[in-house]
């Protein structure tokens, strides 16, 4: 990750100089935070919420230098992916569906929603946000998780108002289950729609008995139900390990940083997961 930030600081001091550099490697004013301090200031932050004012005060800096040392270091967490313990990192859900294809795993498959600020009065989609579950300005976010609980893909970042299963169509899960009809995956009731469109790959919940059901159905029905849920449990899981995350509780930033929060927390918690 140091390369790559290097090589980004490089080019931003290319575009502001708008050419090469004039004088010798290593001249002009030296950095205030190292990378790692960088790194360290970035993971205080997600982890644990701390504000930009009391770590500026704690490594002796200004605050806006390390908002700006988070919004650099914060895009490189995002994009390093999930990780397995082959040592691979998966980065899309394609990724997902052909790991999951060559090593028999059956996948979880959830939505999770993280409260975000509520827009200003008369802007438009405001009421985008509103979860219809949670009752609140939500971002919602896709997880698919494996039998261990670990985290194999975390994204499709959609407005809370969103069906899950919407969303899930939207990042293309029915063109991945018609490309690999051996991969299975295991859902809650909010998919019934594409366990419908899939029955023979997506599986969700037995829905409810009608009233008076024979007491042989019903005592059937809880077993298959309770049967499921212990499937499924995994990637409840895996959320749970998320929301840890003091800035995945409840962020008070911009919903723009949102996404990249998410993805950067996610693939951080697949690291710690794999090493157990």
């Amino acid at each position: 990750m140091r390369v790559v930030w290097l090589a980004g600081r490089e080019g931003r001091l290319y575009t502001r100089r708008g050419g090469h550099r004039r004088r010798a490697a290593g001249a002009g004013r030296r950095l205030t935070l190292r990378f790692t301090d960088r790194l360290v200031v970035t993971l205080a932050h997600l982890r644990l919420g701390v504000p930009h004012e009391a770590l500026a005060v704690a490594f002796g800096v200004d605050r806006s230098t390390v908002t700006r040392a988070i919004g650099q270091v914060r895009p490189l967490l995002a994009r390093r992916g999930f990780a397995r313990p082959s040592g691979i990192r998966l980065r899309t859900l394609a990724d997902v569906f052909a790991y999951a294809a060559a090593e028999g795993v059956t996948l979880r498959l959830d939505a999770t929603e993280i409260r975000v600020r509520r827009p200003r009065a008369g802007r438009p989609g405001r009421k985008a946000f509103v979860s219809g579950k949670a009752k609140q300005n939500t971002i919602k976010a896709t997880v698919v998780a494996d039998e261990h609980g670990a985290t194999l893909w975390c994204g499709g970042h959609r407005p809370g108002r969103m069906h899950d299963t919407t969303a899930a169509r939207v990042e293309g899960i029915d063109a991945l289950l018609n490309a690999y009809p051996q991969v299975t995956v295991l859902v809650d009731a909010g998919y019934q729609g594409l366990a419908k469109d899939h029955p023979d790959q997506v599986t969700a919940p037995p829905l409810k008995l009608r009233p008076g059901a024979p007491p042989a159905r019903q005592h059937a029905w809880e077993a298959e139900r309770k049967h499921h849920s212990s499937q499924r449990i995994p990637v409840e899981h895996a959320i749970a390990e998320l929301k840890w995350w003091r800035q995945l509780q409840r962020f008070t930033g911009r919903r723009e940083l949102l996404p990249e929060t998410i993805d950067a927390v996610a693939g951080l918690v697949s690291d710690r997961m794999i090493t157990w």
